[in-house]
């Protein structure tokens, strides 16, 4: 099977960067896995170690510093998450409604390139995932999922990030009492919502392995970046 190259966007210019030119293949990021049913609860505790991360500058240019040895599958967790919290402040700053117009056309070609990596990244990792179960032979009746394990990790990331910024919220001092109140309303939802969602990506991951679900992954095959699709893009190659 032929498997993603990527370029990934970090740096403070978000210029293109090799991230996986130093992975000999994907297995090797891996090797050290713990058993299948600890994967939600290894992914979301590196989502947190990201976010407080993040949080200990609040800047969108901040470099990352990913703590985890290349070769482990949580150095790829923590850069997928690093680029969902950048991209979530992204998103705040461009609300602001007093933001320059011309620096609000800068931050929106970012949001597009951030959102290009995220999709790149979840394609690596469930890359990692077909060829793992690529020997599994499906029972009769197997059943597709409706989302591939990578696009679940990729909901349990933002997930993260929202039950973060609701606990910030209730127990914002200055907010109201009513403010605080019903943050914590869905601040519990939330983290129910968490405990469903790892249950949902560990048994998905235990079906597959067991080929009572099978896997089929397809590309996002995203339009808007690409200049050979976006009318707009390739217009301007005449």
């Amino acid at each position: 099977m032929e498997f993603l190259e990527l370029s990934m966007i970090c740096d403070t210019k978000m210029k293109k960067q090799s991230f996986f030119s130093h992975y000999k293949s994907i297995k090797s990021i891996f090797v050290s896995l713990i058993n299948k049913d600890m994967f939600s609860k290894l992914a979301y505790s590196v989502f947190e170690q990201s976010i407080k991360d993040y949080h200990q500058f609040d800047n969108v240019d901040q470099p990352i510093n990913n703590p985890y040895p290349k070769d482990k599958f949580e150095h790829l967790l923590y850069l997928k998450n690093w680029i969902d919290t950048v991209q979530w402040h992204f998103e705040d700053i461009i609300r602001d409604p007093q933001i320059d117009p011309v620096a609000a056309l800068t931050l929106k070609r970012r949001i597009d390139a951030s959102n290009q990596e995220r999709t790149d990244m979840v394609e690596y990792i469930d890359s990692y995932f077909l060829q793992k179960y690529s020997d599994v032979k499906a029972k009769d009746g197997a059943k597709i999922n409706s989302e591939s394990p990578a696009w679940a990790f990729d909901r349990l990331s933002i997930l993260a990030l929202k039950i973060y910024h609701m606990q910030e919220e209730a127990n914002r001092a200055e907010a109201s009492q009513e403010h605080r109140d019903k943050c914590q309303e869905k601040l519990n939802i939330l983290l129910e919502q968490r405990s469903d969602l790892s249950t949902a990506i560990d048994d998905l991951l235990s079906d597959i392995e067991n080929g009572e679900k099978f896997m089929k992954v397809y590309k996002q095959m995203k339009m808007y970046n690409d200049d050979d699709l976006n009318p707009v893009l390739y217009q301007n190659k005449k």
